[in-house]
């Protein structure tokens, strides 16, 4: 049986495929964190942001919502002066007013969580097609999520940032037919079939 093409980079690549990528995802600071590094994943390789992972947990205290959200300027000359960081200014400072943004939504809604699953009605989403390979960089799920999350202030969350996300905490399963993992997250959390959304590849 065979898995996700994409997970056979290196071993780091693999450890997430297997453990992480797909599983839904219910509690809002690891939200917060799969949002964060694909925020700054913009323009540049998963490989590299996930070689880094352990220095961004380090700079951002474990993307923990309340904390982040209080940083100031002094915050982000911290983060640019740790050496091997990714030095974006403009991601880092989005980071920081998302998680204002995070703690918003979860006023509004009970929790971050509460929000985001509310799109696919609390159940993860299988498109039709996915399975076989046809996976898109974007969708219309992700397109109204990014663009109501742009309404509400969050920054660098456009819909292929969106549509990433939502794979990786598994509000949409895209592993491949043959892959192991998505049959045994089909059998473990509850989904929801639909049809293809304006899919953009």
């Amino acid at each position: 049986m065979g898995y996700c093409s994409w997970a056979d980079i290196n071993a780091l690549e693999r450890q997430y495929h297997d453990q992480e990528w797909g599983v839904p995802v219910r509690d809002d600071r690891i939200l917060f964190e799969h949002l964060s590094l694909e925020c700054l994943q913009c323009g540049l390789s998963w490989d590299i942001v996930l070689k880094k992972r352990e220095l961004l947990r380090k700079c951002f205290d474990g993307f923990d919502i309340e904390t982040v959200s209080g940083y100031t300027e002094n915050d982000v000359e911290r983060i640019l002066q740790e050496p091997k960081m990714i030095r974006s200014i403009p991601k880092i400072r989005a980071i920081i007013g998302n998680a204002i943004c995070c703690k918003q939504v979860a006023t509004e809604f009970g929790s971050f969580s509460n929000y985001i699953w509310s799109h696919t009605g609390g159940k993860t989403a299988l498109y039709r097609g996915h399975d076989t390979g046809a996976v898109p960089s974007s969708n219309g799920l992700s397109l109204r999520i990014s663009r109501d999350l742009k309404k509400r202030g969050f920054k660098y969350v456009g819909p292929v940032t969106i549509y990433s996300m939502l794979q990786a905490c598994g509000i949409i399963n895209d592993h491949d037919v043959s892959c192991p993992c998505r049959q045994r997250l089909i059998d473990s959390h509850p989904f929801v079939e639909l049809e293809r959304d304006q899919e953009v590849r």
